[in-house]
């Protein structure tokens, strides 16, 4: 029961989990292009590698080993593409006149160097597992090949849904080469060959398959094939194919827009509190005043709609508005905003003009 419901669900967990890894190193952890150079690296190395240990081995371990092996190598792969360092020689968006051929060579072009490299990938597999009892490497790259044409393909005739959200920045070009419109005669051709394909796989898990080796082997190909499948239908279905990997998507931090979205007076009271500390050097005339004056009269002409627009864009400027009211209440006693001091120094005059009179 084992060899049966273990490599699903093992092959379920790394096809998830390996593709939104990948999206969050090329998109929001991974900025830095050597950390994304290290690991691809690293995964290819213990890919090739484990491949050639494995090889001829027949044992139940071997078979999750060369299925891992071949998930880093694509992984290795993905990272490089998704990075825009193997894309194609023509970096950018498909123009919008561009029909029929003249489209189809742009796409190609946009993407040839990235073709080359799985298909040099591929030789190298079936080089180092030539003649070795373990197919389950070479079987697992071929599948996800076969997939990976099938997807691009469907994208570029044309499907209803592209869920081009999972594309980085980097890759954004090559959203202009998808197709969101009705699908064409390929996808139900692509998905019941992909259909057929998987059928004869269960068929000889149960009917062919004799070592435990064997079932497990083919049990995890053809659950990556399964699962290529529901990509494909992905294309078709409005469904939350996005919020799989919702923690690998993750949108990058826009300053300018997180101050946009909060409230004016909480801004005004941030700038206030992150101004430079010459305000805490200002005469003691002004302190008192500004105490006089109570709370309202500070926040409130921060807070007005007018000027909330002024207090987003910049906050430096806001700072300068601060300085400037400490300074017209140091010069203009009289003017009504500090009226504790208009009361003091009024009182004695009047006294004086009584007692004169």
């Amino acid at each position: 029961m084992v060899s049966y419901l273990g490599p699903p669900i093992f092959a379920a967990f790394v096809w998830w989990f390996s593709t939104g890894a990948v999206l969050l190193l090329v998109g929001s952890v991974g900025r830095s292009e050597l950390l994304r150079a290290v690991c691809a690296g690293g995964m290819l190395t213990i890919a090739l590698c484990g491949l050639s240990v494995t090889a001829h081995d027949t044992s139940v371990g071997a078979a999750y080993m060369a299925f891992s092996c071949i998930i880093f190598l694509w992984g290795a792969q993905e990272i490089a593409f998704l990075s825009g360092w193997l894309t194609g020689p023509r970096a950018e968006p498909c123009p919008p006149d561009a029909k029929g051929f003249a489209r189809f060579s742009y796409a190609l072009q946009a993407i040839i160097y990235h073709e080359i490299c799985l298909l040099a990938c591929g030789a190298i597999v079936v080089w180092v597992t030539l003649g070795a009892e373990n197919e389950v490497g070479r079987w697992t790259y071929l599948a996800l090949w076969v997939l990976r044409q099938s997807a691009k393909i469907n994208l570029f005739l044309g499907v209803p849904v592209t869920n081009d959200e999972l594309m980085p920045d980097a890759v954004q070009f090559l959203k202009t080469y998808f197709a969101r419109k009705p699908v064409s005669v390929f996808f139900p051709i692509s998905v019941t060959a992909a259909t057929a394909v998987l059928v004869v796989m269960i068929q000889r898990i149960v009917e062919v398959a004799d070592t435990p080796s064997e079932v497990v082997g083919l049990t995890l190909v053809s659950t990556l094939f399964a699962l290529g499948v529901v990509e494909h239908w992905f294309m078709l279905l409005p469904l939350p194919a996005i919020t799989l990997w919702s923690w690998g998507i993750r949108p990058a931090f826009s300053p300018e827009s997180n101050i946009m979205e909060q409230n004016p007076s909480t801004i005004a009271a941030a700038s206030v509190h992150a101004a430079p500390t010459q305000a805490s050097e200002a005469p003691q005339a002004a302190a008192e005043a500004r105490s006089a004056v109570g709370p309202q009269l500070v926040v409130l002409p921060t807070a007005r709609k007018d000027e909330a627009p002024k207090v987003r864009s910049s906050c430096a400027r806001q700072r300068l508005e601060d300085q400037f009211r400490q300074t017209f209440l140091e010069q203009h006693p009289r003017s009504g905003l500090a009226p504790a001091r208009v009361g003091i120094a009024a009182e004695p005059v009047a006294t004086i003009n009584g007692r004169t009179s």
